[in-house]
């Protein structure tokens, strides 16, 4: 290893709307922190970001914001987006970082203007040179899948912002659909629930272990009862309310049949040839949302197609681009090609 070599760092890079994970060449996952940053409201100035800028969500005060810069799978604050960047890949590479390459999964369904934001927001990280590669594709690579081959593969990724459904073969997407329904959509219908039912106000953190404590796609074989604190919405102070899975499965039943729905769009729209592919091999769940209880039953009782929940789902989109970046040349086929006009 030459002294270049030492002060450059190839990574690969899994910006996801609920967490960012960081491959480093050589070195393998090195950070899975939630996309989540602190900052001063004054000077944008970032204080704190990842775990310990979760910590403070929802109990800042008025000099502190803290938000979640990716919205939808996309950057909604570039400026506030590309300080976490820079910052989580310092944290990473403290003193040597020089990046050379850099391979960023985004959402199937992004814009031109959405996949240049990302880029530019690499750029100006410290990249000398950025790929981007869809995150269904980045998740198929991540669990072993020879997306090379004559064969057809259905890939469903349930991220924060965004499902990604896409049927791949020969290197390339072949069929996708891109939902911005997932994993903050169904913690939002579980706020609004115990808004509408029980007058409860609760935070978006609530929602969230209530759903992967007790949120499912399908009846359980004990429903659970669980007690939720909260603010009372007619007198303003805090209570606690009971709830049964049974009533967390009807909220969140809305937007599970809603991505139920895009995966038959996506069967309807896949060629004959494919299609007899994916009732062979079945249809393979990543991202966080596949960990719901019961979804892959929910999927296969719908669909009548064998459906398997990939090892560690989270971490299957950075391995994913983990591989591309280790091994450029072999995966150059799969990356999003810049348009050219």
């Amino acid at each position: 290893m030459g002294i270049l070599d030492f002060f450059s760092t190839d990574v690969a890079i899994d910006l996801g709307t609920a967490n960012t994970l960081i491959y480093i060449k050589g070195k393998g996952i090195v950070l899975n922190e939630p996309s989540i940053v602190a900052f001063d409201r004054n000077t944008k100035k970032i204080i704190e970001l990842g775990n310990k800028a979760k910590e403070m969500q929802g109990r800042e005060h008025r000099e502190i914001r803290v938000t979640r810069p990716i919205r939808d799978g996309v950057i909604s604050d570039f400026e506030i987006a590309e300080g976490m960047i820079r910052a989580f890949i310092k944290k990473v590479t403290p003193n040597t970082f020089s990046s050379k390459r850099i391979v960023i999964a985004v959402p199937s369904g992004v814009t031109e203007v959405e996949k240049r934001a990302v880029r530019d927001a690499a750029e100006h990280a410290g990249a000398k040179e950025v790929h981007l590669i869809a995150e269904p594709m980045a998740a198929a690579i991540g669990i072993g899948i020879d997306v090379e081959a004559p064969v057809g593969n259905m890939v469903i990724d349930i991220g924060g912002g965004t499902t990604e459904i896409a049927v791949i073969a020969l290197a390339g997407i072949v069929n996708e659909e891109s939902v911005r329904i997932a994993g903050d959509e169904m913690n939002n219908a579980i706020m609004q629930f115990f808004k509408k039912n029980h007058n409860l106000l609760i935070g978006e953190r609530t929602a969230e272990s209530i759903k992967c404590e007790v949120g499912s796609a399908v009846p359980l074989k004990e429903e659970i009862t669980i007690q939720v604190k909260g603010r009372d919405l007619v007198g303003g102070i805090p209570k606690t309310a009971e709830v049964s899975s049974v009533e967390i499965r009807d909220a969140l039943n809305e937007n599970v049949a809603l991505i139920i729905e895009s995966i038959k769009q996506t069967l309807e729209r896949t060629p004959p040839e494919l299609s007899a592919d994916i009732l062979d091999r079945g249809v393979m769940l990543t991202g966080g949302g596949a960990l719901l209880k019961g979804l892959d039953e929910r999927i296969r009782m719908e669909t009548n197609l064998p459906v398997h929940v990939a090892d560690d789902p989270l971490t299957a989109v950075v391995r994913g681009a983990g591989k591309c970046i280790e091994n450029l040349n072999k995966y150059s086929k799969v990356f999003i090609r810049k348009r050219t006009y």
